[in-house]
């Protein structure tokens, strides 16, 4: 039987093992289920027949991911000088739109890997989001994570995003680099299988803040480049919190709670930030708690319209419905 089938077959027992366990309780069922429906960054759109004929082992979907995309700050140690033009690919926020320009760029099946010059521009959260996008058409329960990797540079918490997916036969969350391909591992020296990253590697936007607010890590060493600190913290956390929620965010986008001086924020605020920490610093068992506490709280949540900053300038976006 395909991985696909038996993953989605593992699913549904689960599910059915949950319901009887909770006598009724639809918690864990709609968990899950809500994982394997698009949201309106991972929806391809007009273009989800692209994924009809993909691989159905994880291995083989992120060869895939890395075929088709190469990283906008590492472009050049793979020898390709990007343009002005080509770097703003960055900026394409939806997968629909992602996409759009793969085939521009490139018309071939996404399963053939694509030369250096025809593949996307893309960053860590692009390279998560295709991953996501492809699991969850497959039925898997997937989302992407927003945090930081402690994996690029010594004792630094680098800014980061992972996808991570239900396996159901060990019935856990996994998370998975999808940026991680050979070159990059043996550049940094990574000690551990991109498919399976510990959770002391690669550290939740939430668990980052109860690190930092403990006193367990200095946050001064969580950013990227020269932006760190506790607001830097606070801005991956609320966008791990959006992901969760399936709006998975451009990595400079801002709204809520992520704007602000740390000095601005209200005594409510911090109550708030350090009560959505207690609910999503893990895998986030009790999501239908984070799930409703999004959907009330507009410090939170993300409407239609937020703050983007392109070369260091805000500008506003709407993004529709």
């Amino acid at each position: 039987m395909k991985l696909r089938l038996w993953l989605a077959l593992q699913v549904f027992m689960d599910q059915i093992a949950c319901k009887m366990r909770d006598q009724g309780s639809s918690t864990m069922i709609s968990h899950y289920d809500f994982f394997t429906q698009h949201g309106r960054m991972s929806d391809p759109g007009q273009y989800g027949h692209l994924f009809a004929n993909l691989p159905p082992s994880l291995p083989d979907l992120v060869r895939t991911v890395q075929g088709v995309t190469i990283h906008v700050f590492w472009a050049e140690r793979y020898g390709l000088k990007l343009t002005a033009d080509r770097q703003a690919e960055v900026r394409r926020r939806t997968m629909e739109a992602r996409l759009a320009r793969t085939l521009e760029l490139d018309a071939r099946r996404l399963t053939e890997p694509r030369p250096l010059e025809t593949k996307l521009v893309g960053n860590c959260r692009d390279f998560t989001l295709l991953l996501v996008s492809m699991l969850r058409h497959q039925g898997i329960p997937a989302r992407a994570r927003c945090g930081f990797g402690a994996y690029f540079l010594p004792k630094h918490f680098e800014d980061h995003w992972v996808a991570e997916y239900w396996n159901a036969p060990q019935r856990r969350w996994v998370l998975v680099d999808a940026q991680l391909d050979r070159f990059q591992c043996e550049a940094m020296n990574v000690p551990f299988d991109p498919l399976n990253v510990p959770r002391d590697q690669f550290i939740v936007g939430g668990q980052a803040w109860r690190m930092c607010r403990s006193g367990q890590a200095d946050p001064e060493q969580f950013g990227i480049f020269d932006m760190h600190g506790l607001w830097f913290v606070r801005g991956d956390f609320i966008r791990d919190v959006a992901a969760l929620n399936k709006v998975e965010s451009l990595p400079w986008d801002c709204w809520g709670l992520i704007n602000g001086e740390d000095a601005a924020l209200t005594a409510d605020d911090w109550a708030l930030l350090d009560r959505v920490t207690e609910l999503t610093c893990g895998d986030v068992p009790d999501f239908e708690s984070v799930r409703s506490l999004y959907e009330r709280e507009p410090r939170l949540r993300v409407g239609d319209e937020l703050q983007s900053y392109v070369n260091g300038h805000p500008i506003t976006v709407h993004l529709g419905q």
